[in-house]
């Protein structure tokens, strides 16, 4: 059986263990030549690092209860505060929890956790922050956190189903990708390559720009994520240019905000570019003057979020 079939079998099996199953997809991915798939089963096996970008299903919606007392005895206890006070109060990271613990640690969490239940996270920092501003006359005396074992289930799901969508899209765009096996690896096509990158942004990530473009010597196909200045990056030296270049010229674009829409570039992104042209004009840029320019635009307006 390919390997391909084999993860598709595994994931459709109601008691499917997704810890092996990574790790033939992590063999698949790596086979077919594309990196940010690998990066990516890799990260949902061993856990997100503090600096890596996090899919939006790993942001989980938390939820508070906080206890008070008042004047002449009174108290509240065990009341709901909006996610809206917390925010206003304590900043956006509060009610939204990156959940960065590897698959296999989410699976623990569930397991031992009661059907129905909740995650408790530590919110003590939070009396200080909401002391006087909940209700006025009361101290806060305790505040709790929790995140429903709900999320963390829809968390698990979320992964599971976008295993099956990554080998449904791969059969169905790369046929040689079916015939992948264990055994001697077949160096992969950079047309694959370059698809199955595609794929992987486009289900794991959801907002990304694909351009396929002939041209001068070259045949490109670009994935950008918005804010991604990795995928930015890496699909500039797919589509031509050197390393140095393609990350000297990210870090310009990761420092400035673009003009406009109309013109995606920022000054000293646009200074650069300007001044690096000639390179694909004589032959250093393995990309054609044309493709270059409509390459770097349409990758800047998705990766400033324009288009």
């Amino acid at each position: 059986m390919s390997l391909l079939y084999d993860i598709q079998t595994a994931v459709l099996k109601d008691d499917a263990d997704l810890g092996p199953i990574l790790l033939k997809l992590r063999l698949l991915a790596a086979r077919l030549g594309s990196q940010p798939l690998a990066e990516w089963v890799k990260h949902e096996s061993e856990g997100y690092p503090a600096d890596a970008d996090l899919p939006d299903y790993r942001v989980l919606a938390v939820s508070y209860t906080a206890n008070f007392s008042g004047p002449f005895g009174s108290g509240i206890q065990n009341a709901p505060i909006s996610p809206y006070l917390i925010e206003k109060f304590a900043g956006r990271s509060w009610v939204r929890y990156e959940m960065r613990q590897s698959i296999a640690a989410v699976d623990d969490l569930l397991s031992s956790s009661i059907k129905g239940g909740s995650l408790g996270i530590n919110a003590a920092n939070l009396i200080l922050l909401l002391q006087g501003k909940v209700y006025q006359d009361y101290a806060c005396n305790s505040v709790s956190g929790t995140i429903s074992r709900a999320a963390l289930a829809e968390l698990r799901h979320s992964v599971r189903s976008r295993v099956l969508e990554l080998t449904i899209e791969l059969e169905k765009l790369i046929p040689e990708a079916s015939a992948v096996s264990l055994g001697p690896a077949v160096a992969a096509s950079n047309q694959n390559s370059a698809v199955a990158t595609q794929i992987a942004h486009q289900i794991i990530y959801g907002n990304v720009t694909s351009i396929s473009t002939t041209g001068d010597r070259a045949h490109i196909n670009v994935v950008v994520g918005e804010r991604d200045i990795h995928g930015l990056v890496q699909f500039l030296m797919q589509g031509g240019l050197p390393e140095t270049d393609a990350r000297e010229f990210g870090q310009l674009v990761s420092s400035e905000e673009p003009e406009s829409a109309a013109e995606p570039f920022g000054a000293k992104a646009r200074k650069w570019f300007v001044d690096n042209l000639k390179k694909a004009a004589d032959g250093t840029w393995k990309v054609g003057v044309s493709v270059a320019t409509d390459l770097v635009k349409e990758a800047l307006l998705k990766y400033y979020g324009l288009k």
